[in-house]
């Protein structure tokens, strides 16, 4: 079996947050993906796709190992996305559901929903290593690679413009698009390092606290359970805002204490399991984490009459992506105000540039 031109795993190089575009120096900026990240090593005759944490990806996309081995040229090595494209934008849900331990599940999903790849850095083309060239060397090796390659293998977009840069920030918001990536354009390829630089959308909402989760350590609120109304006044069970200080954990479960008694007389969650069962479209909480099933989900109701607004990155599939951060409660305000109508977002252009009819399915 021929040798990779680097042999895996290679740690992927990282990017930090940053509050806005980097004001000065030569920089490259791209779009931000929601995805899995993947490292692509292509052999002469073999073909081998990484995750960012080191692990084998390619039983839970074998679409994308069989079209790497036809596609990619010999001797790459190539740093990018893998992701699922609906017209809603980027489906990190289906993205999730491939992680399961059966082949024939994998398959099966492989046909139904077929993953994408966007390529969006070199490390190798050719043969040779391209880890110490600059930044911009790689991405021009990366754009004559892909002049062969052709979809679902995609070249993410490029600009040096800030001006444009700008735009792409104000217009990403959300469908799996959340912000920029700024790259040094004189920056070699550093194993996971931040020496990027990612500039996110962050957004505040209004949301109904409808439980909470108790802090690991015992000593206060670790998580408050947030709602919103759909048009119909459903109660969706949208995220958790996390990460407290101790005293505000410890000032939160004050907060919520007199919330829970009959907390779940008549409350909007109660029959979660059955719902849950019976129609995977209404978003509750509880339980076990289906990826992990020593971590208990379990939670405690509250009567639902208290709003919080939160700081949040985007939404993905109805729901926060990641974690929200408490801002304030909002006492001025009814649950009934919370509804979806705050979190409305257009899939920018890009992804129908990019992915053409597959972001119109």
């Amino acid at each position: 079996m021929a040798s990779f031109p680097i042999e895996p795993p290679v740690e992927p190089m990282l990017a930090k947050l940053a509050d806005a575009l980097p004001a000065a120096g030569e920089f490259l900026f791209e779009p931000k993906w929601d995805g899995f990240r993947a490292i692509v090593f292509r052999s002469a005759s073999d073909v081998f796709i990484q995750s960012r944490d080191l692990r084998p990806l390619d039983r839970y996309f074998p679409e994308l190992h069989e079209l790497f081995l036809t596609a990619l040229p010999p001797d790459c090595v190539v740093d990018g996305e893998i992701v699922i494209v609906t017209r809603r934008g980027l489906d990190f849900d289906a993205l999730q559901l491939r992680l399961h331990p059966a082949a024939s599940r994998a398959a099966k999903l492989a046909k139904e929903t077929p993953a994408a790849f966007v390529a969006f850095d070199a490390l190798a083309v050719d043969g040779r290593d391209l880890r110490e060239a600059p930044q911009t060397e790689r991405r021009a090796e990366l754009e004559r690679l892909m002049t062969t390659v052709a979809p679902p293998i995609h070249l993410t977009p490029m600009t040096r413009d800030r001006g444009v840069a700008a735009e792409w920030l104000d217009r990403f918001e959300g469908a799996g698009l959340d912000g920029v990536i700024a790259k040094p354009a004189d920056g070699a390829y550093i194993q996971d390092k931040r020496v990027q630089f990612k500039i996110k959308h962050l957004r505040t909402a209004d949301c109904v606290v409808a439980g909470y989760r108790m802090h690991k350590d015992g000593e206060g609120v670790g998580s408050l359970l947030l709602g919103l109304y759909d048009a119909t006044g459903t109660l969706h069970h949208v995220g958790v805002a996390a990460s407290f200080a101790a005293p505000l954990r410890r000032t939160l479960l004050a907060d919520v204490e007199p919330l829970r008694d009959h907390a779940i007389d008549g409350h909007p969650w109660r029959e979660w399991a059955v719902a849950m069962a019976h129609d995977g479209t209404t978003r509750m909480p509880g339980g076990l984490s289906r990826w992990n099933a020593t971590k208990d989900l379990s939670w405690e109701p509250l009567r639902v009459e208290r709003v919080v607004e939160v700081r949040y990155e985007h939404v993905l599939s109805g729901r926060f992506r990641h974690t929200a951060r408490f801002v304030r409660w909002r006492d001025d305000k009814t649950p009934e105000m919370c509804t979806y109508d705050q979190l409305e977002a257009v899939a920018p252009a890009e992804l129908s540039a990019i992915f053409g009819p597959a972001a119109s399915r």
